[in-house]
């Protein structure tokens, strides 16, 4: 019996179990003790006041951060999913599900051998016409042709709103929807703003493939393509986006919009060759957003400045292994976040908006390479600690870490008697002898007020390690670890 839980995102989640059964005669149902261990999983995880028994401590962290996020009010929507090479749980197995009362929060659903071949077999072939406009490349390579040109994105949008997801049986995911979704959200922004008419230009375009295609040769241009079978097999996510937007903003013209379109017309059976392309164009190395920055004038200059003070800044990713000496980016901006910008929550929580919305605040004009690296070192001396935290250490210590180093950066500002803008590769040594020498009292002192913080905020009843979670997910502690009388804990 195997058990399993995958989540997309806090309000969708998928909790499965398998079980194999051994003669294979598949007339078996699902076991009821299966359902039954399926119920208890779903009645225990999303219950954020049961107790966690028996559990791997760095699972029951993730776990309480769930349900941290569950108190909060986030509504969570269960697919549970049992799978067999069986037949469906029986008769009793679906009168414990009933008496559950799970309502529409919870879906209950068989998978086996037979529903597997019938979902493949199941896609039904989709013909169109797709008009492109302009000059288009057509030609023939090796038994196989191709057609490149662009399309109109209200063409795209009309050709969803026909047949939906089915033209996304090839894809490798369905539509991962707009909100929260950077790229998705890019895609929407540019077509709503006021540079559509260079979403050719932006976009990587679209990969469709075809039993046959079919236009008027003699035509110059502006072809209507007669296409069988069509597919996309990269891109699903543009063309699901093109036409959600142009649904809601039916007011909008997007008539100068336009999209790149590569279409594929294979040989039969070519199914290993479909899934050769998918493969292909789905696999590439993907470029992030920290990418984008890697060549911005602040990154350069950092480059500059911290390796003259004898560390290696890699404003590119490589495949080198990374040196104790070396800083990239992605550990950069978590440590100055913490550290320098007083958003420790932020810097644990937001990983993904560092060098989207949050990359102004981390790397301002007035970053230095000294600032830079003592907030590295400060950053990684607290994380080694939450990793591996020391005897008796209070629990805390598994969720504060980036708060940690934020108190100790304010501590050795303070030993160093200097504002943050004046530290720099004058004292930048001195700097990092403090915490060579006082590293063990930084991180103590620091971790002191974070305990005391919690006092302030909570008194003396026992904090949850959902409360926890949810306390340093928010960033609640922030005002009163600011108030510290740090007076009374200079470093000596």
């Amino acid at each position: 019996m195997k058990y399993c839980c995958k989540y997309w995102s806090y309000n969708e989640i998928f909790i499965g179990q398998a079980h194999t059964h051994k003669d294979l005669e598949a007339n078996s149902n699902f076991p009821e003790n299966g359902i039954k261990s399926l119920i208890n999983a779903i009645r225990h995880l999303f219950d954020p006041g049961s107790v966690l028994n028996n559990i791997n401590e760095r699972l029951k962290v993730k776990v309480e951060e769930i349900r941290s996020l569950i108190r909060d009010g986030y509504i969570p929507r269960v697919r549970a999913i049992a799978c067999n090479n069986g037949i469906k749980w029986n008769d009793a197995s679906e009168e414990f599900i009933k008496r559950e009362k799970f309502g529409d929060q919870v879906t209950f659903e068989h998978i086996n051998h037979d529903r597997i071949i019938t979902i493949l077999q199941a896609s039904k072939k989709v013909d169109e016409k797709l008009n492109f406009s302009g000059k288009a490349l057509v030609e023939d390579l090796n038994f196989s042709r191709v057609i490149i040109g662009r399309i109109a994105v209200s063409e795209i949008a009309a050709m969803i709103n026909r047949h939906g997801e089915q033209l996304l049986e090839r894809n490798i995911r369905r539509y991962l929807g707009l909100q929260g979704n950077r790229v998705n959200e890019a895609i929407r922004d540019t077509l709503l703003g006021e540079e559509k008419t260079n979403f050719y230009f932006y976009n990587n375009g679209v990969t469709l493939t075809c039993d046959k295609f079919s236009h008027n040769a003699l035509q110059g241009g502006d072809y209507q393509v007669n296409v069988e079978n069509l597919q996309i097999i990269n891109g699903g996510q543009t063309c699901m986006t093109i036409y959600k937007t142009m649904r809601d903003n039916q007011s909008t013209n997007f008539s100068e919009a336009y999209v790149l379109v590569r279409l594929y017309q294979l040989p039969n059976n070519n199914e290993d060759m479909v899934r050769n392309i998918t493969f292909a164009t789905n696999s590439q190395n993907s470029v992030d957003l920290r990418d984008l920055r890697a060549n911005d004038s602040v990154q350069k200059r950092l480059e500059t400045d911290i390796n003259q003070l004898g560390y290696v800044y890699r404003r590119k990713r490589t495949d080198s292994s990374v040196k104790p000496i070396d800083i990239t980016t992605n550990v950069a901006a978590e440590a100055v976040l913490s550290v320098w910008r007083n958003k420790p929550h932020q810097a644990k929580f937001f990983t993904r908006e560092h060098f989207g919305k949050l990359y102004k605040t981390i790397f301002s004009d007035d970053l230095n390479g000294a600032q830079t690296i003592i907030a590295v070192l400060l950053y990684r001396y607290a994380e080694n600690k939450r990793k591996r935290p020391p005897v008796n250490a209070p629990q805390c210590i598994l969720y504060a870490s980036c708060f940690i180093a934020m108190q100790m950066g304010t501590y050795l500002l303070k030993k160093l008697n200097c504002e943050l803008e004046g530290l720099n590769h004058k004292n930048f040594e001195e700097a990092k002898l403090i915490i060579e020498k006082h590293g063990e009292q930084l991180f103590n002192f620091s971790s002191a007020d974070v305990e005391n913080a919690l006092k302030e905020l909570y008194g003396d009843k026992q904090i949850s390690a959902q409360q926890l979670s949810a306390t340093f997910r928010r960033g609640d502690l922030i005002e009163q670890m600011c108030n510290v009388d740090f007076k009374k804990r200079l470093v000596q």
